[in-house]
């Protein structure tokens, strides 16, 4: 590493942050090691994020990127530095950071590399700038499950957004403060979940309309979550028995996202994405 480190950018979609690393040719960071993004993550102590965006080649990441299609590959990392296979969320600030660099073209469908499979992103307006929508790809609904938090129990979904979901829904006049602090992760079946498992808990506030809260596995709970969103607007939709195309608004703590499932079974999320700041680290 230069005497002078090495760059960085700071990046959030509805608040959920990031520490950007540009890495296109993987001299920079190697393997990328654990105590590197934990250290980046630090709020304290560091640049402070949820997790950790490398912008990488997909020929130069190696295994992880064999036979996608897409130039860029999103390494990310949980903010102990975990590896994780997508971030809803993350991969719109990734495809923000390409366009204003002028390394993708926002005109067109800008594919987009991730262990969970090539998510292809399409920008409002065709401009670097405004909303940017994210195909998810297919979701997976699994089987039926609970999580706990202290000696509170509910039931959940189990839904794979090409990373692992347990959405519970409250119950009619619940309140999202009623599950307490989401520091630790909450209780669930290691069975079902043996990698771990991000949590969502849901309420209901009108037609095509939840808001969530949720626990990040490897961050804790966080302002936004992308795939989380996701897995709850499925949820939500099943349990509606909702037309297909139909879009649902998800409140997060950290902003809104819209989301539709649609007939041809894909899941389409839309929302925003910023690049706050950039610079050199040491870290």
């Amino acid at each position: 590493m230069s005497p002078d480190g090495y760059p960085f950018l700071k990046g959030h979609g509805t608040e959920n942050d990031f520490v950007l690393l540009p890495d296109h040719d993987g001299a920079v960071h190697g393997d990328l090691p654990a105590d590197r993004v934990r250290a980046l993550c630090d709020r304290h102590a560091g640049i402070g994020g949820d997790g950790v965006l490398r912008v990488i080649r997909t020929a130069a990441v190696g295994e992880a990127g064999a036979g996608q299609d897409a130039e860029w590959f999103m390494d990310y990392r949980n903010a102990d530095g975990s590896v994780s296979e997508m971030c809803g969320n993350g991969v719109r600030v990734f495809g923000r950071h390409l366009a204003e660099q002028g390394l993708v073209d926002p005109t067109g469908p800008v594919p987009v590399a991730t262990r969970a499979g090539v998510k292809v992103l399409a920008f409002a307006g065709g401009t670097p700038d405004g909303e940017i929508t994210v195909d998810m790809g297919i979701p997976k609904v699994l089987e039926l499950t609970s999580v706990a938090v202290g000696e509170q129990e509910w039931d959940a979904l189990h839904v794979d957004m090409g990373n692992p979901h347990a959405v519970a829904f409250l119950g009619d006049g619940a309140s999202l403060d009623d599950v307490g602090p989401l520091l630790d992760a909450p209780a669930h079946d290691p069975a079902v979940y043996p990698a771990g498992v991000n949590v969502e808990f849901v309420v209901r506030r009108g037609p095509q309309h939840v808001a969530m809260r949720v626990h990040e596995r490897g961050s804790g709970e966080t302002r936004s979550c992308g795939t989380g969103a996701c897995a709850v607007m499925v949820a939500t939709a099943l349990a509606d028995r909702a037309e297909r195309d139909t879009e649902y608004r998800v409140d997060l703590p950290g902003g809104t996202l819209r989301i539709t499932w649609t007939a041809d079974d894909r899941v389409l999320m839309t929302g925003p994405a910023v690049v706050v700041a950039e610079g050199q680290t040491t870290l």
